[in-house]
């Protein structure tokens, strides 16, 4: 039987623990990352009080992250678990797109070897070989950024790899790419004009019409309540928004949030479309059945499913797509009957409506500040981009007026 080893007190010295010839006490053991470690101290109850800490730092991962040799999965959780300001949902957000994109592949990897070509090379990946819009990276990005920002804060990394790295992938996909565009005039007319005279899809105008006379966000138009309406003074309340949020438990369900930013709360006016879209909704629903959802603690919501029920984001998009490739298909036919060009109508989502009625607002309006309040922009740069982006086609238009009208050539 091997002996215990004692200090010069007597006193039995556990595993790892020893005594120097000056008398002073050490501690050895091998971090997580395989490196021989000695903690020193004066005496024992000092020592076995600093191995106390050690084994509590251990056991929450500072001491490996400390050594930079913690993995960005470690890291993420311990930034994301600091904010507790963010929203419910943006939070169940973040950490789905996290879960999605990064923990089960780059988020393995130790922060401290994280390269500013890593984080690049990663990022393609997403767009080439995960099929990931720039959007999307962008998502992605929001959470990375801040997540090495804090190591770099706390001195475990020097610098933060990902920076500007967002910067050069949107400099080499193009100016525009992944920019949402508005649709025509012709395009939206031609999608309202069908939806209306389909018997299929014609129970989805009032939506529709809502949307494009609106610019509401989906979120915001789905959580619309009857008594969000003042039919007197032909004005919209935007007061609350839901979204269809994923929980921890990978289910999904609704959840009603305040608007995205305070610049959200605000009040829409009603053009006599939307107006009558609200009537025509509130007629059909008298026969077909009212919205019997309740979300915490909301009711008498406007827009509702076959059940009752509200209406999926996603639901809505995939009827969208129906519509426009049904319109297409037939318009095709038509088109080379009457010996035309087709007027085709792209790929576009809820969120592209919303761009759209801001074009036209900004097709017709000079007031930034008037277009911001009723897009609820928190930022007047996203008002004026899309003001640019609309003024610069509207520009064409204009010359050809100007020539029309004043036959000056």
């Amino acid at each position: 039987m091997a002996k215990s080893r004692k200090d010069n007190k007597g006193r039995v010295l556990h595993k790892g623990e020893s005594q120097r010839k000056d008398l002073r006490y050490i501690y050895q053991y091998i971090d997580p990352s395989g490196t021989r470690r000695v903690i020193y101290a004066n005496d024992l109850l000092e020592l076995r009080e600093k191995e106390k800490q050690l084994i509590r730092d251990q056991l929450d991962g500072i001491d490996t992250y400390c050594s930079g040799k913690a993995t960005l999965n470690y890291v993420f959780d311990r930034y994301i678990s600091t904010k507790h300001n963010l929203k419910q949902h943006t939070k169940a957000n973040y950490l789905y797109m996290y879960d999605h994109c990064v923990r089960d592949t780059f988020g393995k990897r130790a922060i401290g070897d994280i390269k500013y070509s890593d984080v690049k090379f990663f990022y393609y990946t997403l767009i080439n070989e995960n099929g990931l819009k720039t959007n999307t990276l962008d998502t992605v990005h929001t959470i990375l950024h801040p997540t090495f920002a804090m190591a770099v804060r706390d001195g475990i990394i020097r610098n933060n790899p990902s920076d500007h790295v967002m910067a050069e992938i949107k400099q080499g996909a193009g100016k525009n790419k992944g920019i949402r565009h508005a649709l025509t005039v012709e395009q939206q007319r031609a999608f309202l004009g069908y939806v209306a005279e389909s018997p299929v899809y014609n129970h989805w105008l009032p939506l529709f019409t809502v949307l494009f006379g609106t610019g509401c966000r989906i979120g915001e138009a789905i959580g619309l309540r009857w008594e969000d309406l003042d039919y007197e003074k032909r004005l919209i309340s935007i007061n609350h928004s839901v979204i269809y949020m994923f929980m921890e438990n990978r289910k999904s369900e609704f959840h009603v949030s305040t608007p995205k930013t305070e610049a959200g709360t605000r009040l829409i006016p009603m053009m006599d479309a939307v107006y009558q879209a609200f009537q025509d909704e509130y007629e059909m629903q008298k026969e077909t059945g009212f919205n019997v959802a309740v979300v915490d603690g909301m009711s008498g919501f406007i827009f509702t499913n076959r059940e009752g029920q509200l209406l999926n984001p996603s639901v809505i998009n995939r009827a969208i797509r129906r519509i426009y490739e049904a319109y297409n298909a037939e318009e095709i036919i038509k088109a080379k009957k009457a010996g035309r060009q087709p007027v085709l109508i792209p790929h576009f989502s809820c969120h592209h409506i919303r761009h759209t009625f801001c074009t036209r607002f900004c097709e017709n309006e000079t007031n930034l500040k008037v277009i911001q309040s009723i897009m609820g922009h928190a930022n007047i740069e996203t008002t004026m981009d899309i003001y640019a982006e609309a003024t610069e086609l509207k520009k064409q238009d204009a010359i050809k007026a100007l020539e029309h009208n004043n036959n000056i050539f």
